[in-house]
């Protein structure tokens, strides 16, 4: 009897607004997501600034971070453009899980990014930035398709879902080709 496969996804919001469009975003995807795909939003409001003095003994949140980021089977990022690149709050998040030197927790896992904005292309620097950065950090990361979504009245319903059946299908669309992509890599990493 085969058991159904299933891949937890940290996801990463590069916002803490309260009524952040991203932090929504974040939250409506997980009623997206295909099934075997649980979304599981990752606290960052919590971190204090990296410091590499503090890495030999982190702070209780960066282990509940980097073990967090470990466990998952990928990492969606959700994130807004702060001056025309990613949230301070977001990069220092990335920082930490990814010290001390040669103990990432980000190594390997795909990554997919987007993020919504009240400008049609709001956080296209923004994501260009983060995929260089994740490049680094040895995250293969979906391509395509790229989603820079525009919040407009009505994005959002009462529940805070997506209102639009038509945005809902490019979102479900974009989290099968993630969902593709965890898989693709999982399959790879147990053939090694």
């Amino acid at each position: 009897m085969n058991t159904p496969i299933h891949y937890d996804i940290a996801v990463v919001a590069g916002s803490l607004r309260r009524d952040s469009f991203n932090r929504q975003l974040a939250t409506a995807l997980a009623q997206l997501a295909p099934q075997g795909l649980h979304l599981k939003l990752v606290e960052i409001g919590d971190l204090p600034l990296y410091n590499q003095d503090d890495d030999a003994d982190p702070h209780a949140s960066v282990r509940r971070l980097k073990g967090e980021i470990a466990a998952a089977h990928g990492v969606v990022f959700v994130t807004p453009e702060y001056n025309r690149s990613i949230p301070g709050v977001l990069k220092n998040a990335i920082d930490h899980a990814s010290r001390p030197y040669g103990q990432s927790a980000w190594a390997n896992k795909p990554a997919g990014v987007l993020g919504i904005s009240i400008g049609g292309m709001g956080t296209s620097m923004a994501q260009q930035h983060l995929r260089n950065v994740l490049a680094y950090l040895d995250m293969p990361t979906l391509n395509q398709p790229e989603l820079y979504l525009t919040n407009k009245p009505g994005f959002f319903d009462a529940q805070g879902a997506i209102a639009a059946d038509d945005t809902r299908q490019l979102l479900q669309r974009w989290l099968e080709r993630f969902a593709a992509l965890v898989k693709q890599r999982a399959v790879a990493v147990e053939g090694a």
